[in-house]
């Protein structure tokens, strides 16, 4: 199904003979190497010359999977995971294409982690450059191939290949170019350079690799600029894991040539930072350059030459590379997630208030029907302004973050709850401050919200100088005042919508976009539920979900059932491993006739099921957290099972549930809690 001639190509293109392969990496020259089919799913062809694997609708049909595993692998240093690959399909069928996945499967986890997904067809191969951190833990590659609609769709691998280093890095001596690409421009573009190629335009210089006319380089030339500031750019792979340290590498200017060579980095929302520029032409060798460089978050490497007319000579690029230790005469940027974030479960951790009195109160909500617990936990600890002073016009609470780097981008995510105010707008504020506390800007502030639900905010935001975060809330009258609650405030580099744009964690499903791997033994009236908002019933269910206070949720509709009937929301096949597992998720039991929730785990080989959690009647009008530690090493399902109650006020929702490697351990709920700021708050239980 692939044309001979892209068969050609690749053969010219294979990265080096299988012999040569590191562990975890392939050809397909003759052999699958240690790589074999799952025998549950299609398996994947050898093509009879060798040089691929595929799989096509000649051998199944639309939304079948072929699934490829290796052997056991281990990444004690940092390592680069490429895949070379192709996704064809026919133009009808282009709304429901192809798709490849790739997982790592850990030796301890049930669930395997997503680490990139594609579904672009393609006329040609195309390169895939995924970083693996280090770590002593064992894993598995998993590829899976998912078939798209028509008759001609198909999935091709040609290579993988995984060595130690950084996806960032690269000689340019191989075919691939590690990755990077060009970015076509009518006029001007990045070539490779050296072996065979010659220009008879400029005298381009031997590669830096092996300071031989055989050797590679990337190179870019003026020849062809017909406009003023025309623009070459040879973008990176897209960094796939959080790294910083410094970034290195080899160019040559012609000399007394009009050209700009700059380095930017791109994240996913597209925003440029330039990070260095070429300030002088440098001598007639290769000159090195180091950079600081920080990616918190996926972003890419943009090396940007910019000629101002024909004469502008050339840029010449090799041997890029990087290292964890920061560049000579460089300090390290100190930032800390955990040290910018808090769940006020202990204390104030690094917050703060004015020093002419505290306006936030640190309480804890015991469980009861009226009043909303915290966010965290729903047993918990938040802050709550405006206790003491809702008969004070004016008054302003500000509750200080600790000291942010500057020119570095942030997401601010926290959760508030409004009671009380009859004009909610400015009734909590988000407030920049540089450190200097003389210049403020407002980023964020309430301008209408569902009263006493738990809702979640956040702000992207980036200041060339180091600030503060200033929370501040704000009593405007006697007459129109009432209280703020906070809680789950976190700090995490890079843009809030980054993270969409990322693979979802294993394990984890909020119901934001759909059920997730959920399934359900029936689905009719009387059955779980997905739903946002209150639920129809009034006095049961709760208002909004846990996740965001306008999201998602699951949830049983006691009127569309009667007194005993159950609802059973199924797990998707988990693996059995060794050790314990932590299952944690929120549930929502209000109401007077509310019935059980009742967690199972079922064995798959003899359905045997066995109660692992549960809860009778009304618990509270919160969201509440369940943490349940289970073992099992045969491949199992989790059940959650709602059985109506008494009356039709017997809605029971969950939310936000999560599997985690490992036990509950620092996640168990602490009754008792200590402050290590008493002299900023005051303790209140309701």
């Amino acid at each position: 199904m692939l044309l001979r001639g892209v068969l050609l190509a690749l053969q010219a293109l294979q990265l080096s003979g299988a012999l040569d392969l590191p562990a975890g990496s392939c050809a397909f020259e003759e052999s699958t190497c240690s790589f074999d089919s799952v025998l549950a799913f299609l398996p994947w062809i050898l093509n009879e010359e060798g040089h691929y694997i595929y799989v096509d609708t000649s051998f199944g049909k639309q939304g079948e999977k072929a699934v490829l595993l290796s052997s056991d692998l281990q990444a004690e240093e940092w390592s680069c995971l490429r895949l070379v690959y192709q996704i064809t399909t026919s133009s009808e069928s282009l709304s429901d294409p192809s798709q490849l996945n790739l997982y790592m499967r850990f030796e301890d986890e049930s669930f395997d982690r997503l680490l990139w997904s594609a579904k672009e067809p393609s006329d040609s191969w195309l390169i895939a450059s995924l970083d693996l951190q280090n770590s002593s833990k064992k894993f598995k590659i998993l590829i899976e191939g998912v078939l798209g609609q028509g008759n001609t769709a198909s999935i091709a691998l040609f290579e993988i290949k995984m060595t130690t280093g950084y996806c960032i890095e690269c000689d340019f001596e191989e075919n691939h170019l590690c990755g990077f690409v060009n970015r076509w421009n009518p006029n001007v573009n990045w070539f490779v350079g050296g072996g065979s190629i010659r220009n008879v335009h400029s005298i381009l210089p031997q590669d830096h690799t092996f300071k031989s006319e055989l050797g590679h380089y990337m190179y870019v030339d003026s020849v062809y600029v017909k406009h003023f500031q025309e623009v070459a750019q040879l973008i990176s792979p897209l960094t796939t894991a959080p790294m910083a340290g410094c970034l290195s590498f080899y160019y040559q200017i012609q000399q007394g040539n009009d050209n700009v060579f700059s380095l930017y980095t791109r994240d996913v929302a597209g925003l440029y930072e330039e990070i260095w520029k070429a300030d002088r032409p440098g001598n007639a060798a290769w000159n090195l350059a180091e950079v600081e460089f920080n990616a918190p978050y996926p972003m890419e490497v943009i090396f940007e030459v910019a000629f101002n007319g024909p004469k502008g000579g050339y840029v010449a690029l090799d041997d890029i590379s990087f290292s964890p230790v920061h560049c000579q005469n460089q300090t390290e940027l100190l930032f800390s997630v955990v040290e910018a974030s808090c769940n006020f479960e202990q204390d104030l951790c690094n917050f703060y208030q004015d020093k002419e009195g505290p306006g936030w109160t640190r309480v804890k909500v015991k469980p009861n029907m009226y009043r909303a617990g915290d966010h965290t936990t729903g047993l918990g600890y938040y802050l709550l302004a405006n206790t003491k002073f809702t008969s004070q016009p004016g008054y302003i609470g500000r509750l200080y973050g600790p000291s942010l780097p500057g020119n570095l981008q942030y997401c601010l995510r926290f959760h508030y709850a409004i009671y009380g105010f009859l004009k909610m707008s400015d009734t909590l504020a988000v407030y920049i401050f540089e450190e200097n506390h003389v210049v403020q800007e407002k980023i964020w502030s309430v301008l209408e919200s569902p009263r006493g639900v738990w809702m979640q905010a956040e702000i992207t935001f980036k200041k060339p100088m180091p600030t503060k975060v200033v929370f501040m809330s704000l009593c405007k009258s006697f007459w129109d005042c009432g209280l703020v609650a906070l809680d789950d405030i976190t700090i995490q580099l890079g843009s809030c919508s980054s993270s969409e744009k990322l693979p979802p964690p294993p394990g984890e499903c909020t119901f934001e976009q759909d059920e997730c791997t959920f399934t359900q033994e029936k689905r009719n009236r009387s059955s779980w539920h997905r739903r946002r908002g209150e639920t129809p019933t009034s006095y049961t269910g709760p208002k909004g979900d846990h996740t965001t206070g306008v999201g998602y949720y699951m949830y049983i509709e006691a009127s569309h059932m009667v007194y005993g009937q159950k609802a059973r929301l199924l797990s998707r096949p988990l693996r059995g491993v060794s050790g314990k597992h932590c299952l944690t998720f929120f549930y929502h039991m209000y109401g007077g006739g509310t019935g059980l929730l009742n967690v199972y785990l079922k064995n798959e080989e003899d359905s045997e099921e066995s109660l692992l959690w549960r809860r009778r009647g009304e618990q509270s009008i919160s969201w509440l957290r369940a943490l349940i530690e289970y073992s099992c090493e045969r491949q199992h399902q989790i059940i959650f099972e709602a059985i109506r109650g008494v009356s039709i006020r017997s809605d029971i929702a969950i939310d936000d549930i999560k599997f985690q490697a490992g036990p509950c351990g620092e996640m168990e709920d602490t009754t008792q809690q200590s402050s290590g700021h008493s002299e900023d708050l005051n303790e209140i239980e309701y």
